[in-house]
């Protein structure tokens, strides 16, 4: 398995800056262990990018080009006082010119993150869920009724 250190990543940003967005990139890209569920993040303060480093661990380089195409197109459209958000015109306009995804693949499946199991006691629907439910407060989406939690 081919490794991918904070100073190669930060070359690779710099490369596809210029060469998708005919802009260079003047701040930091690196490796943060601590995310989990998300491939990557553009800090508006700082403007660095953060890459998760389980994502080129388990996708290798291509996702890690994605990611961080999806990271530049916040950063130069922030830079540039355009909008940046997902829900902005001009990052989707962009994300398409440049090739960027909108997500990334998930490292675990939900199914796989899955810590409780609720059953509706009316229609027995079951309902996975990886945080806990307050059952006085949530009822069945499909009848309305009661929720228990079932024991994995």
């Amino acid at each position: 398995m081919i490794q991918m250190d904070n100073s190669a990543l930060q070359k690779l940003t710099e490369t596809i800056s210029l060469k998708y967005f005919k802009m260079p990139f003047k701040h930091k890209a690196y490796f943060n262990k601590r995310l989990r569920t998300t491939g990557g993040r553009y800090l508006l303060s700082s403007h660095n990018i953060e890459v998760n480093e389980k994502q080129f661990a388990k996708f290798g380089e291509s996702a890690i080009i994605d990611i961080i195409k999806h990271e530049l197109c916040h950063y130069h459209l922030h830079l540039q006082k355009k909008g940046y958000q997902h829900k902005d015109k001009d990052f989707k306009r962009l994300c398409q010119q440049t090739g960027a995804p909108r997500f990334c693949s998930a490292i675990e499946k939900y199914e796989d993150r899955v810590n409780y199991i609720y059953q509706c006691q009316k229609c027995a629907s079951r309902f996975p869920r990886i945080r806990k439910v307050d059952t006085n407060k949530m009822v069945c989406g499909k009848c309305n009724g009661k929720l228990k939690e079932l024991n994995n």
